[in-house]
């Protein structure tokens, strides 16, 4: 009697004409690799598409130089000059307008059928937004090296030691996960490119104003006063300037311990954004 042993179900696949494919790897290295090929198709689309790179690469060195000469010519701040004021709340800026990238790039892909065709794909979900995700950090990092680089060559001096170095660095990722998420989460409920980027646009940059990026709080009117004490963006300005220039800012308890009041913005946004946009995107999928 001959005994025909049969490989369980998961470890075979059969392709269109019958013939035997390796076995797909476990969901865990399956999830990785998806997720590494999706990363690379966002960067190679950047060559023919290189106009994307415009909000991270041409928009802030227009904004360092636009703020820096034009309102550095005015302003005047108390023991500190103007650049060393200025570049700090620009990362912070750059960091928040993570928003805007992120939720264009999804919006448009969901708008453009890219999403559709990760469907018809045997591709783990998951990997598609984690890729998203990450894409859009990587390209944010672009953004602020270009701010960074420019600031040190119009003047900027920042006061950083390698323990200094590292808290901005992992501060900085933080913020931008946490902004990346909560873009990509705005893209599925919006849908539409043109809608995100005036949305976007319309929250971040009223915020921006209000952080002390470009003058200080304690110096605006009552409730310009009252509204940046406690914008999530003001923690996020205070504590990348506390970290480089060793600067306290003072009034409200998030502005005097910005470091811990950034670090809890940033993980509540997380939180909330997260769970949000994966049961959006499972339930789009599903549809």
């Amino acid at each position: 009697m001959t005994v025909t042993l049969t490989p369980p179900i998961e470890a075979r696949t059969t392709g269109a004409h019958g013939i035997a494919l390796p076995a797909r790897p476990g969901n865990v290295a399956r999830y990785w690799r998806e997720t590494r090929l999706l990363i690379g198709r966002g960067l190679r689309t950047i060559p023919r598409v290189p106009e994307r790179l415009s909000d991270v690469t041409i928009q802030p060195v227009v904004f360092t130089l636009l703020f820096l000469y034009v309102f550095g010519s005015a302003i005047k701040i108390p023991g500190m000059r103007y650049q060393d004021y200025l570049l700090p709340g620009l990362i912070g800026q750059s960091l928040a307008f993570g928003v805007i990238g992120a939720g264009v790039a999804t919006a448009t892909d969901f708008s453009t059928g890219v999403i559709d065709r990760f469907r018809s794909l045997p591709v783990t979900r998951l990997s598609v937004i984690t890729a998203q995700v990450i894409g859009q950090v990587l390209e944010q990092i672009l953004g602020i090296v270009i701010v960074a680089g420019l600031g040190l060559a119009l003047g900027w001096r920042p006061d950083l030691g390698v323990g200094s170095t590292i808290e901005l660095v992992g501060l900085m990722l933080l913020g931008l996960f946490a902004f990346t998420w909560f873009g990509v989460l705005m893209g599925m409920l919006v849908r539409s490119s043109d809608a995100m980027q005036g949305i976007g646009f319309a929250i971040v940059f009223p915020l921006s104003f209000l952080a002390g990026t470009f003058v200080p709080i304690s110096g605006m009117k009552t409730i310009p006063r009252a509204i940046g004490e406690w914008d999530p963006l003001s923690s996020i300005v205070a504590a990348i300037r506390q970290v480089c220039q060793g600067t306290q800012s003072h009034g409200s308890w998030p502005l005097e311990h910005p470091v811990p009041a950034m670090i809890a913005w940033c993980v509540l946004i997380i939180a909330v954004c997260m769970p949000l946009a994966l049961r959006r995107f499972r339930t789009t999928s599903a549809a």
